[in-house]
């Protein structure tokens, strides 16, 4: 019986399924499975095109989340049924369920990182409220995956076309602000309600989510996206501060994101 490929060599696998996301993109099912933590990514390479990186949607079978915004993801938004893709990874350090109760705040393409810490809170029986947000309705991404596993899902908009009027941080105030402060009730063992907070999105949301973590003692990850060339640490293009999100990250603890982001102590 042969050897699991090295996550350093390229595995060509088949597109099995192209599920679309709206106007935003596709979701494409592979022939295949990859065992990989929650928020780690794999870089996927079409030969003669570009090789980006992309996080896992769903390890098994590998599923990947395309958003539609440059050269390389249009491409990878006309491949067809039957159409290879080569991926090489997993990469990164990822997320960690702590506790029982979560919450996912998820902006933009940023969703497409949460769906398997989603399914792995599923499949231990804990409780998921993901609150999804983008500009407007049609760019909305991956609202049924989570459905599928069981969360109770908040949408919002930035237009209010669709779900709450505003962005995922406003329609998540609940949840950051702590529970003495709200006059409710506590969840009877004293500890605050969600027991995690996980994020990925653009990096304003995520660093006013850190800092929004610090002040109130939340317990929150993030998952940050940087433009990544090699995944393995060496061309440094990654770079968030002192860190590089490839191999330090690209999940960071509040408290870690907002260190990078001030960057080395003179």
């Amino acid at each position: 019986m042969s050897s699991p490929a090295p996550a350093q060599l390229h595995r060509a696998l088949r597109i099995t399924r192209v599920i679309p996301e709206g106007r935003a993109g596709v979701t494409l099912i592979l022939d295949g499975a990859l065992p990989a933590q929650p928020g780690q990514f794999v870089m996927a390479w079409l030969p003669g095109v570009e090789e980006r990186p992309f996080t896992l949607m769903d390890d098994d079978p590998v599923s990947l989340t395309v958003a539609s915004v440059g050269p390389f993801t249009r491409a990878l938004c006309t491949l067809h049924v039957g159409d290879r893709l080569w991926l090489r990874g997993p990469f990164g350090h990822g997320f960690t369920l702590h506790g029982s109760r979560h919450l996912l705040l998820g902006g933009g393409s940023g969703t497409a990182s949460l769906t398997l810490l989603a399914k792995r809170a599923h499949e231990l029986g804990h409780e998921v409220v993901a609150i999804l947000g983008a500009r407007t309705a049609e760019l909305l991404m991956l609202p049924w995956r989570f459905e599928e596993l069981g969360c109770r899902v908040i949408l919002a908009t930035d237009d209010g076309s669709l779900g709450y009027h505003g962005t995922v941080l406003e329609a998540a105030e609940t949840w950051l602000t702590p529970l003495s402060q709200q006059g409710g009730e506590s969840r009877g063992d004293g500890k605050p309600w969600p027991d995690g907070i996980y994020a990925c999105g653009p990096e304003t949301m995520l660093q006013a989510l850190a800092l929004k973590a610090e002040t109130a003692n939340l317990p929150c990850w993030v998952s940050m996206e940087r433009i990544m060339k090699c995944g393995i640490g060496l061309c440094g293009s990654c770079h968030c501060g002192d860190r590089l999100v490839c191999t330090d990250g690209p999940v960071f603890s509040a408290q870690e994101l907002l260190r990078a982001l001030k960057g080395p102590t003179p």
